[in-house]
């Protein structure tokens, strides 16, 4: 029997094997409380409020939210999330979660940890891949000016270089470890100077191996174009496409822009849409497989199915290096795990970093799960599932 036939989804003991009770408790009230609307948008502003003035919520915060959606403050701080998910046979992707920052020395120090992510995966099974975004170590405004083919100062295109230094510096300390760094996706409107800053790493550091990784966003509807035009770049020029698959995670922001400025939305009409892109770009990438390595970042049970048919279908093996799945850490452990305790290569991300610098990170994360129909009561009803098995 082949495995797509014995792989469930449904398997609530391998999916929470690694959560005590306490977690499960814990996890139970946090997603309930997330479930409601009303408490997630109003929780942010005064929570930020809280931060600003100094009352003591730290902790609070720290123990809950946190604690579930993050390795902890320091790389050293996930050590435990780290042999946790390895012990279920899931890998950890250590994600630096510092963003909106405008500062060179902040930058600097950004790429200098991302290094240190890096290093730490040195011969570590347990941390297969590694992730940076562009605008942890550059300008949004700078990132927007290329993008825009607005002309830059002489002060703007030394920042220019710079940026690109720290790129280099991260692509090439994970070429010479033998890592792979995925680039994040950001916003349309500073995605193509990234896009070109990403093929440019691939076209110096993924002769051998897929070490640098783009993401394409298949809600975008040009997207699924992209990675076909890009391998055909990659198999004319001798490199190894390296491609994270997702869904997206700007769609209000994007739509609300496109509607002010008035242009076209980059957004599919429909979350149908965005799902059939999705599912095409995984049939590609598994047709061309010796050109693609590829990480398929979902939480949709359909996808995760498809991708491990698709790989029966064309004999490709459960560990076939070119072929990883990915979810948060926090979020759909019954895929996750089960997907992992079936043989396939599977890795969490894990960001971590100072509470106060991560909070957008948790804000994002809460409220994009409620917009995800279905996805918070799934969620609750895994866990009540699996609560009910335990008799707690």
């Amino acid at each position: 029997m082949t495995q797509k036939y014995s792989l469930s989804f449904e398997n609530t003991e391998i999916a929470f094997r690694h959560s005590s009770n306490a977690d499960l408790k814990r996890a139970y009230w946090l997603f309930k409380i997330i479930n409601v609307n009303f408490l997630v948008k109003i929780g942010p502003p005064i929570t930020n409020f809280a931060v600003k003035i100094g009352l003591p919520i730290k902790g609070l915060i720290k123990a809950t939210i946190f604690k579930h959606f993050c390795g902890g403050e320091t790389i050293r701080e996930c050590e435990n999330t780290i042999k946790t998910l390895e012990r279920g046979g899931v890998g950890t992707i250590l994600d630096y979660s510092i963003e909106g920052e405008d500062d060179e020395k902040v930058f600097d120090e950004t790429c200098e940890e991302i290094i240190r992510t890096i290093k730490r995966a040195n011969k570590d099974k347990a941390i297969p891949i590694t992730v940076f975004k562009a605008t942890g170590v550059g300008r949004f405004g700078l990132l927007e000016k290329l993008d825009a083919k607005v002309k830059l100062s002489a002060a703007e295109e030394e920042e220019w270089q710079k940026v690109q230094s720290r790129v280099i510096a991260i692509c090439d300390k994970a070429h010479s470890i033998g890592v792979p760094v995925m680039i994040d996706a950001e916003e349309t409107w500073i995605q193509n100077t990234i896009d070109q800053l990403a093929l440019g790493m691939m076209r110096k550091f993924n002769k051998e191996k897929a070490i640098v990784y783009n993401t394409y966003q298949l809600y975008r509807h040009d997207k699924l174009a992209s990675i076909k035009s890009d391998t055909k770049v990659a198999i004319k020029e001798e490199f190894i496409l390296g491609a994270k698959l997702v869904r997206g995670a700007y769609m209000e922001k994007e739509r609300k822009r496109a509607e002010e400025m008035g242009y076209l939305s980059p957004i599919q009409p429909t979350k149908e849409a965005s799902d059939r892109d999705f599912n095409l770009a995984l049939e590609y990438c598994t047709d061309n497989i010796a050109h693609i390595a590829f990480v398929a970042g979902t939480h949709n049970e359909d996808s995760c199915r498809l991708l491990t048919e698709l790989m029966e279908k064309k004999n490709i093996d459960h560990k076939y290096p070119h072929i990883y799945f990915a979810q948060l850490l926090g979020m759909s452990d019954n895929l996750s795990f089960n997907l992992a305790d079936a043989g396939y290569l599977v890795a969490k991300y894990v960001p971590y970093g100072p509470i106060k610098a991560v909070l957008p990170y948790l804000f994002r994360r809460a409220q994009e799960n409620t917009a995800i129909a279905g996805q918070m009561s799934r969620e609750l009803s895994l866990i009540v599932k699996e609560k009910k098995r335990r008799g707690i």
